[in-house]
């Protein structure tokens, strides 16, 4: 009998078609490796962070009955 290909868990489903934006991760200290790198990924962090800010100020345009979470 040949082997099944082995089964994934199906991709998780949101019902909101417009989700809140998700905050980006800080980077660990650990991260740095603090050699002056062009981009540092605190620089990089903070670019995220930056289009986080404006999807979520966007987004609460859209939705200005949701309540802030945070």
């Amino acid at each position: 009998m040949p082997n099944a290909p082995a089964s994934r868990p199906p991709a998780p489903q949101t019902s909101d078609p417009d989700p809140k934006p998700v905050a980006p991760e800080k980077p660990l200290p650990s991260d740095c490796c603090e050699s002056g790198c062009e981009i540092c990924v605190y620089d990089l962090y903070a670019d995220e962070l930056a289009q986080y800010r404006a999807a979520l100020a966007a987004w609460r345009a859209r939705h200005p009955e949701r309540e802030p979470e945070d």
